[in-house]
């Protein structure tokens, strides 16, 4: 599966999750802070519910002294106590409050005293004092123009409600997805690939201004409200190949020639109220499982760049199907962990064990959120890349995913991911990645690094929009001391393979800002940057430019 259907399914995944049950578990930071837009936008937050809560919508309050925020001093205390002890007609909210400091409680309030007015008509046999009466008689003259207003969305909704039931997809699938378009082009530069002489020794094939298509479309079918079946289809054209380079990816590209393929394939099932566990053949992986601490990740909404949706470790091994889980350890703290397998290239799947051809990846992150305003991401990944279908790749997709040739590898990732919300408006992060290969059975490691460090400018100039601006490094080999023969650095030099690191070092630089259009369309133009291609200084400088325009439903 390539690296922007594991994204898309990620994204797509957690869009069903607010319609049927908490899949993604949230740390104290997430469950606090503003929803972010995915395909909706980003990542959307919510409250853990318990067994009750998910089948009922609510705690059902027996009595006042629940509602932990009203006092003996507000006036309405007097009816809320014989609304709820005596009429058993009042709901609070999942906390245990009623938040009745909000202006908006007013409405609130009147919806309370209108289920309570319906129980009471409904219920003949029910004894009314005429104090109750007189009672009631006050809140509706109090109440009357929310009571008004309350009943006049009630019966816009059940309009609205009828209309989709009589159009709706079904009754327990959801269908639901999105459209990138992006048009996209690059300066005309030659590379040193081969700096044996510092001479540049290759065009930049692929410059033309192109268009890149994907479409992304997901079935949920919900068994009970603790688990249902995703169902990801996925498909794209056009691509920045030919390239000289992969750090000119972009990250909605996804060319499958327009044929429909299969991105996802899982079944989601919740555990308790913390525990939350997924199996399948597609979509299990690092980047499905993990949450990210980056919220704005997307191939739709987020950057443009591949290197800048998230750290590349997570996406090595390229893990497909396997079975993975999410840990609300406490309300700060929260345990992913992930063993997937890899295809041995168009042979299908690997088996749960890899098999002869077949990869594993195995991976855990770490989530804290010591305040509300900090999201932390502590991850480790093992993943073995068999030669035969990954050759000495990583499979990041990345920056100096080539780390030698013709060989399997053991690989050992290590990283980690702030994001810090200053205010609102203004977010600051950044990541760090490290990782260690080895060829089985031989002496000798290559290790790659990778930084990024980015800004995101939420709601800039237009509730809904985004900015942003990535500076970083791809991943780059800082060392290789592998068998002579096997050192990429030095082959490419024109030498024997001997041990070393690259010449130079790729910086990438990127900014962008989305314009929300509509509910259901946003339109993100953007440039990058990159500076030292390939890791050699004696490259041009490559600038991209690109407007990608997002349809979801």
């Amino acid at each position: 599966m390539s690296y922007v259907n594991r994204a898309a399914t990620k994204i797509l995944a957690r869009v069903i999750l607010t319609g049927f049950f908490f899949m993604r578990l949230s740390c104290a930071s997430y469950a606090q802070s503003e929803p972010v837009e995915i395909a909706d936008n980003s990542q959307s937050e919510f409250d853990l519910y318990s067994q009750n809560q998910v089948e009922e919508g609510g705690i059902q309050v027996t009595g006042i002294d629940q509602l932990s925020d009203v006092s003996p001093g507000d006036w309405p205390f007097e009816a809320l106590v014989f609304l709820v002890e005596r009429y058993d007609c009042l709901h609070g909210y999942t906390d245990s409050t009623f938040q009745g400091s909000r202006a908006v409680n007013r409405y609130e309030f009147a919806a309370a005293l209108n289920a309570c007015l319906e129980k009471i008509n409904s219920t003949p046999d029910l004894f009314i004092t005429d104090q109750d009466l007189e009672t009631v008689e006050q809140l509706q003259r109090v109440f009357r123009a929310e009571l008004v207003a309350l009943s006049s969305k009630v019966n816009s909704l059940e309009s609205q409600t009828q209309q989709l039931e009589s159009q709706q997809f079904s009754t327990t699938t959801k269908l639901f997805g999105q459209v990138i378009i992006g048009v996209q082009g690059r300066t005309d530069n030659q590379a040193d690939f081969f700096p044996v002489d510092g001479q540049q020794d290759l065009d930049d094939p692929g410059t033309s201004i192109n268009l890149i298509t994907n479409t992304q479309l997901s079935l949920a079918t919900q068994f009970s409200p603790r688990s249902f079946l995703l169902i990801g289809l996925q498909a794209g054209t056009g691509s920045t190949a030919p390239r000289l380079t992969n750090d000119v990816r972009l990250g909605y590209e996804a060319d499958t020639d327009g044929e429909m393929q299969i991105s996802d394939l899982t079944y989601r099932h919740l555990l308790g109220d913390r525990l939350a566990l997924v199996i399948g053949t597609e979509g299990v992986s690092p980047v499905n499982v993990f949450r990210g601490a980056n919220r704005i990740e997307s191939s739709g909404f987020g950057p443009l760049s591949a290197f800048a949706q998230r750290n590349p470790i997570i996406n090595i091994g390229s893990g497909r199907g396997g079975l993975g889980f999410d840990w609300q350890v406490s309300r700060k703290i929260a345990l992913q962990g992930v063993y997937s397998t890899t295809f041995p290239g168009e042979t299908g799947f690997g088996g749960l064990f890899g098999g002869d051809a077949g990869g594993i990846v195995l991976g855990t992150q770490l989530n804290v959120a010591p305040t509300d305003s900090f999201d932390i991401a502590l991850n480790y990944l093992y993943a073995y890349t068999p030669k035969e279908s990954f050759a000495g790749n990583l499979g990041t997709g990345v920056g100096d995913d080539q780390v030698t040739v013709g060989s399997s590898l053991n690989t050992s990732a290590i990283g980690g991911t702030l994001s810090w919300r200053v205010s609102p408006t203004f977010v600051l992060g950044g990541w760090v990645g490290h990782t260690t290969s080895s060829i089985p059975d031989r002496s000798g490691n290559v290790e790659t690094l990778n930084w990024m460090g980015f800004v995101n400018f939420p709601d800039l100039f237009e509730e809904g929009n985004l900015g942003g601006i990535y500076v970083g490094q791809p991943p780059r080999i800082t060392s290789s001391d592998l068998p002579t023969g096997r050192n990429i650095p030095d082959l490419l030099a024109g030498g024997l393979g001997e041990p070393g690191s690259q010449p130079g070092t790729t910086m990438h630089v990127e900014a962008f800002y989305r314009h929300r259009i509509s509910d259901q369309i946003t339109l993100t133009p953007g440039v990058i940057v990159i500076f030292n291609p390939a890791n050699t200084s004696g490259s041009d400088t490559i600038v991209i430019g690109a407007i990608r325009t997002t349809f979801s439903f």
